[in-house]
């Protein structure tokens, strides 16, 4: 027999009752090493809050409303979820709405209360026992005896926490070794840190490059021969979207490479991961530039300037803004690529305040607004305590589309009401520009926005990117760059 839910269950709810990082990695890890086979992947898996599948199609209508009396005793293994789980998102076409309800009720009859609690809360995204992903990461290194690390760097090649979690438990650190950048298996991008003006970047870097940040889709491109994928900056695939770029890419005298770039109209690629069978994941920046430098033609490049003079750096960053772009990045030209992490090689400098929260409530709007959602609550990202903490409010900057197309969104993330407050699953991104922040003690994070307004939805990034609570503290201590 497999591993019970009921097990899982309780692992969980022991993370959730305790403050303690360490107790909640070592109740995680206890369960995990006593899992068998792919009962490991599924409960890494679990506990973070993923599924195996990228889509259920079951929203708060249906999971609030299907709810049979929970059974008397635990019955359900996690393989029978996971099958449930499967039937719920392989249902399509005529009758698949009942088919997911009869699919759902049956796995919700079979599961005892706490168990009803934790499904609902995992399909609906809504798991919550403070740092999710981080803390499984920690509690499969304990229970694989391994360098947290080596997780890391296998779960940055891999991006599948369930497979990198029972490859640890099977074969430790050798085989975790095993996971390798591979075309055709996209990476989670690096991400940038901020910098409050590109002097300060240098001041840490010394001699770095500066280069312009462009305003466009993030996308990673792949290519073995004459096939090409495009990958969005979480890992969809957009080929079929990307005529123009698959084409401007099968023009490039390669075998095989990996691109990092932006959609802006035309790809402009700013690093290269591979490049026919040379991995260049762990060279340095100055290393990777020159290879895309010698493949990729100036016109497919973001414009680039090496410099250790603030100046030069100040002056070609208002070169950026005036073209009408974001700003810059600047980076260290010794960094590596660090994917899936916000690394501190690589820092932007934009000429606003601009953040990227997450909706974690909407209100329904009065006056010309009547009947649609309208006052966002913006959160941002909390890694230590895990979830995300409300920062404020904001209904401006949104055009009548835009009212029309986040009432349907977030109407099919809703999670409860609360009066005149409809609160949502943390799923959507959203760019926030402001003047600043200010501290409060209105809001849990001690610090509130000040005049916030919509830039765009991001739907290109998970909540997972948003930025985090203490880059929003890091703005009390002053004004970045607007030079």
């Amino acid at each position: 027999m497999g591993l019970l839910l009921s097990a899982l269950v309780a692992t969980s709810e022991t993370a959730v009752a305790t403050r303690s990082r360490t107790a909640k990695v070592r109740a995680i890890a206890e369960l995990l090493a006593g899992a068998p086979g792919g009962d490991a992947a599924l409960a890494a898996r679990f506990l973070a809050g993923q599924t195996d599948q990228e889509r259920l199609d079951v929203g708060w209508s249906a999971v609030g409303t299907v709810s049979p009396p929970p059974a008397a005793a635990p019955s359900l293994t996690l393989a029978e979820v996971n099958a449930a789980f499967q039937a719920l998102a392989d249902a399509s076409g005529t009758g698949s709405r009942s088919r997911r309800l009869g699919v759902l009720s049956d796995l919700l009859a079979a599961a005892t209360e706490p168990e009803q609690r934790f499904l609902r809360s995992l399909m609906l995204g809504d798991v919550r026992q403070g740092a999710l992903e981080g803390v499984v990461v920690q509690a499969v290194a304990l229970a694989a005896g391994v360098p947290e690390a080596a997780v890391r760097r296998a779960l940055m090649l891999r991006a599948d926490l369930g497979a990198v979690a029972s490859r640890a438990l099977a074969e430790g650190e050798e085989g975790l070794a095993g996971f390798r950048l591979e075309v055709f298996r996209p990476v989670q991008p690096m991400l940038a840190s901020t910098a409050p003006s590109v002097a300060a970047a240098l001041a840490d870097f010394g001699r770095a490059a500066v280069e312009w940040k462009l305003d466009g889709i993030r996308v990673q491109v792949h290519r073995r021969g004459d096939a090409i994928r495009v990958y969005s900056r979480n890992l969809r695939d957009l080929t079929a979207r990307s005529p123009g770029t698959v084409a401007a890419v099968r023009a490039l005298e390669v075998d095989e490479v990996i691109l990092d770039g932006e959609l802006l109209g035309a790809p402009f690629f700013f690093d290269v991961l591979r490049l026919d069978d040379q991995d260049l994941l762990d060279a340095p920046g100055s290393e990777r530039a020159a290879a895309l430098a010698a493949r990729v033609p100036s016109e497919l490049r973001v414009p680039r300037s090496e410099t250790d003079d603030p100046d030069v750096g100040e002056a070609f960053y208002a070169e950026a803004v005036a073209a009408g772009h974001e700003g810059v990045v600047v980076k260290a030209l010794d960094a590596p690529y660090q994917a899936g992490r916000r690394g501190s090689g690589w820092r932007k400098v934009k000429p606003a305040h601009n953040l990227d929260l997450v909706v974690l409530a909407v209100e329904w709007g009065s006056g010309r607004r009547q009947g649609w959602l309208s006052n966002l609550h913006l959160g941002a990202r909390d890694p230590e305590g895990g979830g995300f903490v409300m920062l404020g409010k904001t209904f401006k900057g949104m055009t009548d589309a835009t009212l029309i197309w986040q009432t349907r969104r977030f109407l099919e993330l809703e999670v409860r009401r609360e009066a005149h407050v409809v609160h949502i699953r943390p799923e959507q991104v959203v760019e926030i520009a402001l003047d600043g922040v200010q501290r409060s003690t209105r809001y849990p994070g001690g610090v509130a926005l000040r005049f916030a307004r919509v830039v765009r939805y991001r739907s290109d990034k998970s909540p997972s990117e948003a930025d985090t609570l203490a880059t929003v503290r890091s703005l009390l201590s002053g004004p970045r760059s607007t030079t």
